[in-house]
């Protein structure tokens, strides 16, 4: 049966034009075709799909058929079962030279030009809601150089109809390094959204196996996926059979209780190129500090590359994390949306505190690109407001941290994980000094980021945006600053933590 789907000789699966699992990097998957997620996909298909609806029928079909290559044993496993069944196994070659050949064999860095160019990156990691094209335009504009996409849900991304998930991968035009996530828990729809993603011009796909946000979990998908092991390496290996670009898988430790050791390994004998790893457990969400000590034993202990993640906000936390822990490159993402100009820092490889002129300049830059993106009339201010004001709620949790006052305080807490008044007692600040600009500018009021939303979109200049900004500020800041000090604003503060990052 599914011999009439493949090329034997040419290992390639026809209708898909994938190759199979290599025999040599997968002991089993050749004695037992059932484990060919790729070609069994194409079990009804022996010419070349069409695109369009044949294309669309073949993941339809593909999706059925591979229930049973997920929930297989893996092939050792199963070797294992028939041979003490006392089950007679007839291959061209013996099964048990093949595993020891493969388990013997050196392990190679798939696609080493990706984990070139993200050597020693610190990359903008995906952001639910806020890592849209705009704000990825202003991050690249000041710094970075590896951004990646919002989190698509490749069920509704590969039906072609949802006009929100396929604008998940549009590009600026200076990203050149460009990676799009995808959160599935099939084969099928994996590959197919890496073709969609390929097409629209992504220079690798990630799988998200570490959202812990109740949308993708409830779903199974997201960190949900880190609960069995065994059947994400299936899943990972089906997908970077059939991908046609690189495949990245990014984690956390674990989904309750650290899992990463059996995680990791599986993930790079099938085949994934790197692994970016967010040093929290599903259950933590935001509420623990990132275990970095966890993410460099994984480091050391693994040949894939890891990309650290978690806790980083300051210059001198990121060149720290890149130096000390063994990883292939730092990911930021919540203290991306803190200080954007932090790729500027990594850029330049020095701290830099832009005054609150500075951060206006800045600010109009990202309406400015709102305004490319959505459209400088009244339904693009509209789409732009829904996120606008977010934004400046997360620049509202800026403040300077220079190495030399910070650096002991971050080796006990995360900068990221310090809740901060208005003014920092420990570079001397009270609230006379900081001028009346600052104090809007770290005000934390939903009321004062609509107001300052709209006077940002309205300026024809920075200058003139500063002046309109501080008149707000001598005549509503204190109002706010006695209203934000009446109430307890922790759990609305964290509860945008937790439904953030992907």
């Amino acid at each position: 049966v599914f011999g009439a789907c493949h090329d034997a000789g040419a290992n390639t699966c026809i209708a898909l034009r994938q190759p199979l699992c290599a025999p040599a990097a997968a002991p089993g998957h050749a004695q037992f075709p059932q484990l060919q997620p790729v070609c069994k996909a194409a079990y009804h298909n022996d010419r070349a799909p069409a695109a369009g609806s044949a294309r669309r029928r073949l993941v339809c079909s593909a999706v059925e058929a591979e229930r049973d290559v997920l929930q297989a044993p893996p092939p050792e496993a199963l070797y294992e079962s028939e041979q003490g069944a006392g089950i007679s196994i007839t291959t061209s070659s013996s099964s048990s030279e093949t595993a020891d050949a493969a388990s013997e064999a050196p392990w190679v860095q798939p696609n080493p030009e990706l984990i070139e160019r993200l050597r020693g990156q610190l990359i903008l990691g995906p952001l639910t809601k806020f890592g849209n094209l705009p704000f990825r335009r202003l991050a690249v504009s000041l710094g970075a150089e590896v951004t990646m996409g919002e989190m698509m849900f490749s069920k509704t991304l590969v039906k072609g109809r949802d006009r929100i998930e396929q604008a998940r991968l549009r590009q600026a035009p200076n990203e050149t390094c460009f990676g799009a996530q995808m959160a599935t828990k099939t084969i099928a729809e994996g590959i197919a959204s890496a073709k969609v993603a390929a097409d629209a011009g992504a220079t690798w796909i990630d799988l998200n196996c570490g959202c812990p946000i109740y949308e993708a979990t409830r779903r199974g998908l997201g960190a949900r996926l880190l609960e069995k092991p065994a059947k994400l390496h299936r899943l990972v290996e089906g997908i970077a059979a059939g991908s046609p670009i690189p495949l990245t898988v990014k984690i956390r430790i674990g989904p309750k209780d650290v899992n990463v050791d059996k995680v990791v390994p599986g993930l790079q004998c099938a085949g994934a190129t790197a692994v970016s790893i967010h040093g929290r457990t599903q259950q933590q969400r935001y509420t623990k500090a990132a275990d970095w000590d966890c993410i460099s034993s994984i480091a050391s202990a693994h040949k894939v590359p890891i990309i650290g993640n978690g806790d980083v906000l300051a210059f001198f936390e990121a060149k720290q994390r890149m130096l000390e822990n063994g990883c292939l490159a730092v990911m930021a993402a919540r203290g991306a949306l803190i200080k954007p100009w932090l790729f500027h820092e990594w850029k330049e490889q020095q701290e830099w505190m832009p005054t609150a002129q500075e951060r206006v300049s800045i600010y109009r830059q990202l309406v400015s690109y709102q305004k490319d993106h959505f459209g400088d009339d009244d339904m693009g201010r509209k789409k732009a407001f829904a996120f606008l004001p977010g934004h400046l709620h997360w620049f509202a949790r800026y403040r300077p941290h220079p190495e030399a006052l910070f650096a002991a305080a971050s080796a006990q807490q995360p900068l990221l994980t310090t809740r901060q008044g208005v003014v920092d007692e420990v570079r001397g600040e009270d609230l006379d000094s900081i001028g009346m600009l600052e104090r809007l500018l770290r005000c934390t009021a939903d009321e004062a980021h609509q107001h300052m939303a709209a006077l940002l979109w309205d300026s024809t200049s920075d200058t003139e945006a500063a002046e309109q900004l501080t008149r707000l500020a001598e005549s509503e800041v204190i109002r706010w600053e006695e209203e934000l000090a009446s109430a307890d604003s922790r759990d609305s503060r964290d509860s945008r933590d937790a439904d953030v990052q992907g």
